[in-house]
């Protein structure tokens, strides 16, 4: 399970940061995880219990955004929505279709205490 040194990860870049700006706990943490990035956001959560036990997350809600598959159709010179990575584009049915969204794994903000 990755997820686990991804949540590994996340909180402790999350504990770093809050503790640089002077702060003294977290309240939420917020994830953009894409649809296309191949990690599962229920074991994300199921991790984050484990991780922030004794951490200034420990109190933490941890809020997921799921950032939908999008790209660039070198073919149609247009942005398409995808449902898979390496999709055909469907407009044009054509694979040349370059990933711009949906591979996302990154900290969107915090709130601190």
């Amino acid at each position: 399970m990755h997820e686990m040194s991804l949540m590994e990860s996340v909180v402790e870049i999350a504990c770093e940061t809050a503790a640089q700006h002077g702060a003294t706990g977290i309240r939420v943490i917020r994830l953009d995880v894409g649809r296309l990035s191949h990690v599962d956001p229920d074991a994300l959560m199921f991790c984050y219990d484990a991780i922030r036990r004794g951490s200034l997350a420990e109190d933490a809600a941890l809020e997921i955004n799921r950032i939908a598959g999008e790209g660039w159709c070198l073919d149609c010179e247009k942005t398409v929505p995808l449902e898979e990575r390496f999709g055909a584009c469907p407009e044009c049915g054509r694979s040349r279709v370059q990933m711009t969204a949906g591979d996302e794994l990154k900290i969107r903000d915090l709130e601190v205490i």
